[in-house]
């Protein structure tokens, strides 16, 4: 299949790229490269795929010096014209859409960046995808659509619609204008609830990365909410496992869904909702403990109140996945971060 990733110079664009690289299909990879956080991280990642800084011209597609069935293009996903003009000349058969203006926090202090990326970005995707007949269009949402949301653990057949932050309320923008273009066009639209991933070339702004920098570095290191948090932390290689399975399966449409009693996860058009994590959460202090363990050093520990748009807790409920994809997550926390440490040691080197 020919397949346009958005957001490969990105944690999870990065790996999904790698694999299916690697299982043969033709992918073409699609970054703004932005300066969010930073570029060297992002220009490595591009390197490991064959890419090199000094190719990287704005709307060129460049070939990779290493995988053959691999190209990449630096892009804004706000350029109408230019996306447009890569669906033409590409014809894609599915669309993995991950690029995005990312962190609850940053949409604190940088509102606008959320809309024009996750908003008009997403609309031209959309657009693009309809135009030119893409057969599948799986994109990325986020756990933090769940919001107020106190039910464990997060089912996609949930309400959402109190968010914490802008960030959140974008993501759940994308699934109503996704689900738009199931029902008006017959666009098969499947979208994807990130539960805090990890793993190696991860992003500077999580916490694995900022801990890890602090302690090896000997700073204290923030713990939010005092500690009393859990995430479902989820290891790179089970979400890729997970997104390749649904870019595989295009949604059918469920010819028993009814509006009287609507299920938000699915429709009568072709269109899905899945959480995508690990379904066991960790208790925010025995992901240090593992941090502590693969570095052989303590902890400084500064603790804090919870931040503004932050959640206590986040557990994916992904009984869907595992039903209709056999999606098994299997990376046990101390494994993961293990290599995470390794990795950021290596390239680091430190």
């Amino acid at each position: 299949m020919r397949i346009l990733i958005t957001g490969t110079a990105g944690f999870v664009g990065f790996h999904l790229a790698k694999r299916l690289i690697d299982r043969g299909d033709e992918v073409v990879g699609l970054d703004s490269v932005n300066d969010y956080y930073d570029v060297r991280l992002k220009l490595g990642r591009l390197a490991e795929t064959g890419i090199a800084e000094e190719a990287l011209a704005e709307g060129t597609l460049v070939q990779s010096r290493t995988f053959p069935n691999y190209r990449f293009t630096k892009l804004n996903l706000q350029d109408r014209e230019g996306m447009d003009g890569l669906f033409r000349s590409e014809r894609f058969d599915k669309v993995c859409h991950l690029a995005a203006q990312a962190g609850v926090r940053y949409s604190l202090e940088n509102p606008h960046a959320y809309v024009d990326a996750n908003i008009v970005g997403f609309l031209n995707v959309l657009e693009c995808c309809r135009h030119h007949e893409v057969g599948h269009l799986a994109y990325a949402s986020s756990s933090s659509v769940y919001g107020l949301n106190e039910t464990m653990p997060f089912s996609t057949r949930s309400n959402v619609d109190h968010p914490l932050s802008l960030y959140a309320a974008t993501k759940k923008s994308n699934e109503l204008m996704a689900h738009c273009y199931s029902h008006l066009y017959q666009l098969p639209t499947t979208g994807l609830r990130f539960f805090t991933v990890y793993g190696p070339w991860g992003r500077p702004d999580m916490a694995l990365f900022l801990f890890t920098k602090a302690i090896l570095e000997g700073r204290p290191i923030d713990v939010f909410n005092h500690g009393d948090m859990r995430r479902d932390f989820t290891y790179i290689d089970d979400i890729v496992e997970g997104v390749v399975r649904v870019i595989d399966t295009p949604p059918q449409g469920d010819a028993d869904w009814s509006g009287q009693t609507p299920d938000p996860s699915r429709s009568k058009a072709p269109y899905k909702l899945y959480n995508i994590g690990n379904s066991s959460p960790v208790q925010l202090s025995k992901f240090i403990e593992a941090i502590e363990q693969a570095l052989g050093r303590k902890a400084q520990k500064n603790m804090l109140p919870m931040q503004p748009g932050d959640v206590p807790a986040t557990w994916a409920d992904v009984s869907d996945l595992v039903e209709d994809l056999s999606y098994q997550p299997n990376t046990q926390i101390e494994e993961g971060v293990a290599k995470f440490v390794a990795w950021y040691r290596g390239f680091y080197h430190v």
